[in-house]
């Protein structure tokens, strides 16, 4: 298959090196300012699977028709990428990685639902531009189609992603992907700061609005009548049991998580947008509870003022002390 990945920064960076290593057609769509040194030196990827320099193709448009298409841009990039390439990618295959849940809905736009395999990324990546992305943690990549609808090249599809990362269908990933919401739920609080997540979530202070976070998200989630479904390493149970316990107990249970999840720091998606001066994807991840609240009548105060102060701060304001957060988020 002739592969593109449009987005080449943390996980789009995994894609294009992973699946160049292994002999494939693969082309990335890049930004200006990464093609030169990325054709010239070669992509850098660090980590969990030691350091390697892989020799890329990139160009900053497609150029010729691709057979799959790997969109990992932030969601905000996602319609304007798939119009500058539209000419190439109308027979191709659509992968949407982003966080949130309104990837898909955007790619059916322009492509048929038998067209489409949404995936769920559960392996961790950061990435420092232009041309060097750290590999944080493993984790699988979780496909299948929010349409229930069959794909047709979704065996191809696996079999080449099969050999890079574990690849895991699911059957309900509509389900998976509010599940993984959780996760992403509290990238917004290292963000808001300037910090990485192990940094953060040492702080039990955090810990506890972390989980707060996560409780009122659940209450409107379930209100909802979402039905959560796992994920290979995060088993839906996780989140329920969090929400459940009382706050101190479960706060010092995901200090201890989140302190783990990689030996180098973590900066989850949100900050590395804001540090390249990008719009983050916040009002797809906590805005996305808001929006929920809004369609059931109700209300979700505390993820309201997380999303007003990332955007505060993604519009040139300095990242907060812990008090000032802390105070910030109080009358929520």
């Amino acid at each position: 298959m002739k592969v593109a990945v449009l987005g080449c920064g943390a996980i789009g960076g995994l894609f294009l090196g992973y699946l160049t290593k292994q002999g494939h057609d693969v082309t990335g769509v890049v930004r200006d300012y990464q093609k030169e040194l990325l054709l010239k030196e070669g992509l850098d990827i660090e980590g969990v699977r030691g350091s390697q320099k892989i020799k890329v193709k990139v160009d900053t448009k497609l150029t010729e028709k691709v057979d799959l298409a790997i969109f990992a841009t932030k969601i905000n990039d996602l319609e304007l990428i798939i119009k500058d390439n539209l000419e190439f990618l109308k027979d191709s295959t659509a992968i949407s990685t982003q966080n949130g849940i309104r990837a898909d809905y955007i790619l059916k736009n322009f492509f048929a639902p038998e067209k489409i395999i949404s995936s769920i990324v559960m392996f961790g990546a950061t990435f420092y531009p232009p041309d060097k992305v750290i590999h944080n943690f493993e984790g699988e990549l979780v496909l299948g189609n929010v349409y229930e609808t069959k794909v047709g090249q979704c065996d191809q599809v696996v079999n080449l992603l099969s050999p890079v990362f574990k690849v895991v269908n699911s059957e309900n990933i509509k389900g998976a992907k509010y599940l993984k919401l959780f996760v992403n739920l509290n990238n917004c609080i290292p963000a808001i700061l300037g910090v990485s997540m192990q940094e953060a979530f040492a702080d039990i202070d955090l810990a506890r609005l972390a989980i707060k976070l996560n409780k009122e998200a659940y209450q409107l989630v379930n209100k909802a009548d979402i039905k959560l479904a796992s994920l290979l390493s995060y088993p839906k149970e996780r989140i329920e049991g969090l929400v459940k316990m009382p706050l101190d107990e479960a706060a010092g249970l995901f200090s201890k998580i989140m302190t783990n999840l990689s030996k180098q720091p973590l900066y989850g998606s949100i900050l590395q947008s804001i540090r390249r001066g990008k719009k983050s994807e916040i009002d797809y991840i906590n805005g996305e509870i808001i929006q929920l609240a809004r369609d059931n009548n109700d209300q979700a105060p505390l993820n309201t003022k997380i999303v007003e102060l990332v955007h505060k701060v993604e519009a040139g304001a300095d990242f907060l002390s812990k008090q000032e957060l802390l105070k910030g988020v109080a009358a929520a």
